[in-house]
C-alpha cells in the first residue's frame, strides 16, 4: 500500500493528512489556541485530594485543573526523579497503548489497600504527564507513569521493564531487539520497542536510547530548579509527531507546503531517522496543497451524517454526549439472490466503511453499531470477525464485543484527541444542537397556544404577531383558519407582520392600544 503524508502548515493552523493509495485515512489538526498538550510533562501542585473518588486535582498552569486518578499514581517520592525505587504492583502499562507494548501484570490498588490520600497531600508538588487533553468542561487527565516516545523506542524512566511491540511478529527479531536493550540500557530505565524498530540496526536503536536518556536527565534538572506549576517538557508539534509516529516502511513521501516546516522536517529526519528512506518534497503549486490532493472534499464528506456505500446501502453516524451510534441500512440495494444474502453483503460492506470512518473521524469512547438483523448465527459471527480484522489497521486501541441478539455490536476506542467533528464544528446556533427544527405547522400551533396564555392579561384593543416570513405566509395561506380561531377566542383583531431577520422558530406577540384601521 502506497502511503503519503501531506502537510498544510500555517501560523494559525497545521493539518496533517495521511493518504493511503490516494485516499484520506487519517487527519490531524492543531490550532494555535488549541495546542495539543498530550505527552507534555508538568511539575504541578496538588490542589485537592478526593478520597471518595480516589482521585486528585492537580494545578499544572492550565485554565482547568488536571485530574489524577489513583491508578495513575506511582507510590514513590515523585520529586526524587532519579530514584530507581518504584512499586512494581503499580507499573501498569506506562506507555500509551498506542505504542503496542507487551502487556505486563498490574495489581489492583484496592487489593493492596492503596489509597490516594496515603501518598498525596494538598500543596504537594508532583511531576505528571498529560495522558488526555482537556475536552469540553473537563480538564486534562494526567499520570505519574511517565513515558517519552522516540522513533523506535518509548522510554519509561519510572518502570524497570522491557517490552516489544506485538506487531513485530518474528520471534527471532523480537529476541534480537530485546537483547540490545538489556545490554545497553542504563539506570534500569524501562523501554518499549515500537513497531518501527523492526529490522533497524543496533546502532540506530542505541543512539535513540541515549538521546531519550539525555532528554529525561534534562527534565530532571529542570524539575530541581523550577517551581510548580510549570511545563518541564513539551511534546513535538503535530507535524513532527506525525513524521515520528506515522512514517513506516510503507510511507514513501512527505509533502509540505511551507519552507520553515520543510526545513524543520528535514532536520528532524536527518537527526532521528537518518537511515529511513523517505522522499521529502516542498510543495510549490499555485493552488492550496489540500486542493491539489483532493483532500478538502474528503474532509467535508467526513462531517456528514450519511455515508453511502458502493452497493447503494448507507450508514448513519450520530454523535451523542455519551456515545456514538452507527446505523446500517440497505438503502437502494435490493440484492440479486435471497434476502439474507443481501443483508450479509450490505453488512460486510458497511464493516469496511465503518472502520474507515471511525479512524478518519477519530470516533472514540463507546461506539454502538446497529447492523441489519441477520437470522443465521454464522453470518453474525462472520460480520463480527470481519470488523475485528479491519480494526487491526487502527493504531488506536479498540475493544469489540460479539454481536448481540438484536444485531448490535458494542466497541470502545481509546480517546487520545478530539474527534474531527468536535475539532471543526460547533453546535448550530439556529437549532441549538438538536439537528432539526420545528415544522411550520408546529410553530403556528405554538403561536396559538402562546396567544391564549397572554389573552387573559391583554388590555389593548388588538395585537400583532411578528414572525419569520415563511411562517407569516403559512398563517395567511394554508393555516389561515388559525387567525380566525385566535380572533374568535380573544374577540380582538390580529395582524401578522413578517420580519425577515427573524429565525424560523422566532415570534413575538405585541399588544396594541388601539384597533388597526383595517378592522
Amino acid at each position: 500500500m502506497e502511503k503519503e503524508l501531506i502537510i498544510n502548515a500555517s501560523l494559525h493552523e497545521t493539518r496533517v493528512a495521511l493518504l493511503e493509495n490516494g485516499i484520506l485515512s487519517e487527519l490531524f489538526i492543531e490550532r494555535g489556541i488549541d495546542e495539543n498538550i498530550v505527552g507534555s510533562i508538568y511539575k504541578g501542585k496538588i490542589q485537592r485530594v478526593l478520597p471518595g473518588m480516589q482521585a486528585a486535582f492537580v494545578e499544572i498552569g492550565l485554565e482547568k485543573a488536571a485530574f489524577l486518578y489513583v491508578d495513575d499514581v506511582i507510590q514513590t517520592d515523585n520529586l526524587n526523579l532519579e530514584s530507581e525505587e518504584f512499586l512494581e504492583k503499580f507499573s501498569g502499562e506506562s506507555a500509551d497503548e498506542n505504542y503496542d507494548s507487551d502487556n505486563f501484570s498490574v495489581t489492583d490498588p484496592e487489593e493492596e489497600n492503596f489509597k490516594i490520600q496515603s501518598v498525596l497531600k494538598e500543596g504537594q508538588e508532583i511531576v505528571v504527564q498529560v495522558s488526555k487533553g482537556p475536552m469540553g468542561t473537563k480538564g486534562a487527565r494526567v499520570t505519574t507513569h511517565i513515558s517519552i516516545p522516540g522513533r523506535y523506542l518509548v522510554l519509561m524512566p519510572t518502570i524497570n521493564h522491557i517490552g516489544v511491540s506485538r506487531r513485530i511478529g518474528d520471534s527471532s527479531e523480537r529476541e534480537r531487539l530485546r537483547k540490545v536493550l538489556e545490554t545497553e540500557r542504563m539506570n534500569n530505565y524501562g523501554f518499549i520497542l515500537r513497531t518501527a524498530a523492526e529490522a533497524i540496526e543496533e546502532e540506530a536503536i542505541i543512539r535513540e536510547m541515549r538521546f531519550l536518556e539525555k532528554l529525561w536527565k534534562s527534565i530532571v534538572e529542570k524539575n530541581k530548579i523550577k517551581s510548580a506549576p510549570v511545563c518541564l517538557h513539551k511534546d513535538l508539534s503535530v507535524t513532527l509527531r506525525a513524521v515520528r509516529d506515522l512514517l513506516t516502511h510503507e510511507v514513501n513521501k512527505v509533502v509540505i507546503d511551507i519552507k520553515d516546516g520543510y526545513k524543520a522536517v528535514k532536520n528532524f529526519l536527518k537527526k532521528h531517522m537518518v537511515d529511513f528512506p523517505v522522499k521529502l518534497e516542498l510543495f510549490q503549486g499555485k493552488e492550496p496543497i489540500f486542493d491539489a490532493y483532493n483532500i478538502e472534499g474528503d474532509i467535508q464528506r467526513a462531517l456528514k451524517k450519511k455515508v453511502w456505500l458502493k452497493s447503494g446501502g448507507y450508514i448513519i453516524i450520530e454523535h451523542t454526549e455519551a456515545l456514538v451510534a452507527i446505523d446500517v441500512n440497505t438503502g437502494r440495494y435490493v440484492g440479486k439472490q435471497n434476502f439474507e444474502e443481501t443483508i450479509l453483503k450490505t453488512n460486510l460492506e458497511a464493516v469496511k466503511e465503518i472502520a474507515y470512518q471511525v479512524r478518519l473521524r477519530n470516533l472514540c469512547g463507546i461506539i454502538i453499531i446497529d447492523f441489519i438483523d441477520m437470522e443465521e448465527t454464522d453470518n453474525q459471527e462472520r460480520v463480527f470477525r470481519a470488523l475485528k480484522e479491519v480494526l487491526k489497521k487502527d493504531k488506536t486501541k479498540t475493544y469489540v464485543l460479539p454481536m448481540t441478539e438484536l444485531g448490535l455490536i458494542q466497541m470502545t476506542r481509546k480517546r487520545e484527541r478530539r474527534s474531527l467533528n468536535s475539532t471543526l464544528c460547533q453546535a448550530c446556533y439556529y437549532c441549538e444542537g438538536r439537528g432539526f427544527l420545528n415544522s411550520g405547522k408546529t410553530i403556528c400551533y405554538n403561536i396559538v397556544r402562546d396567544v391564549k396564555r397572554k389573552a387573559v392579561d391583554m388590555q389593548g384593543e388588538s395585537f400583532t404577531i411578528r414572525c419569520n416570513p415563511e411562517i407569516a405566509a403559512l398563517l395567511h395561506g394554508e393555516e389561515a383558519k388559525i387567525l380566525q380561531i385566535i380572533e374568535e377566542f380573544t374577540d380582538k383583531p390580529v395582524v401578522v407582520y413578517p420580519v425577515s431577520t427573524y429565525l424560523r422558530e422566532q415570534f413575538d406577540i405585541i399588544e396594541n392600544l388601539r384597533k388597526p384601521e383595517s378592522w
